[in-house]
């Protein structure tokens, strides 16, 4: 979970750091730019209580896989999108995707461990998440420096959050019920 984690923030942070200069790069103003971020981040709180709803009813860590492959598609359409209303709809759409993916790694935890390890397991894990937000925001600035373009940085975001999706998709797959079949987390549920 550490991990998958750590490979998951590490694309999360692209967007959110470098979205009002990747803006301004395009010829975008730095302030619609900003606006486009309030709308992912807008988008982020409405949509935390689906994700929250979706991880009651298959759990945590199916709910992760789910969010990190919504994620990797937003990510990539930031990749393809260059005017001002579609990048618009992709902050929006990437706000969608992520909302969710930190609180369903403590409930996977939850679900996966004992309680009783619960005080150092979870501290551990979004350890490995500080650091992939850190590295995520520092590697775009990195890169961009390198290229001078912010596609490369998002290039290799998007690979982060498939290496994520192997990950989780592993974890998934051990999962009593073998992972994706069994949908429900709950037997009064199913």
């Amino acid at each position: 979970l550490s991990v998958g984690i750590f490979l998951c923030c590490v694309p999360m942070a692209q967007p959110m750091v470098h979205l009002v200069s990747f803006c301004t790069d395009l010829g975008i103003s730095a302030t619609r730019g900003a606006a486009m971020l309030s709308v992912l981040l807008a988008s982020a709180f409405v949509s935390r209580q689906f994700w929250g709803w979706l991880a009651d009813r298959i759990g945590g860590l199916r709910a992760i896989l789910l969010g990190s492959a919504a994620q990797a598609v937003a990510l990539a359409l930031f990749l393809f999108t260059q005017d001002e209303i579609g990048l618009f709809a992709v902050a929006a759409a990437f706000g969608l995707g992520f909302a969710g993916l930190i609180p369903n790694y403590i409930l996977a935890a939850r679900a996966l461990f004992p309680a009783a390890e619960a005080s150092w397991r979870i501290p551990v894990m979004m350890f490995g998440g500080l650091l992939g937000m850190a590295a995520g925001g520092w590697m775009g600035g990195l890169i961009y420096d390198a290229y001078g373009s912010y596609i490369p940085s998002f290039a290799l975001a998007v690979l982060f959050n498939l290496a994520n999706l192997v990950v989780i998709g592993f974890l998934v797959s051990r999962l009593p019920g073998r992972g994706l079949r069994q949908w429900s987390a709950h037997p009064a549920v199913a």
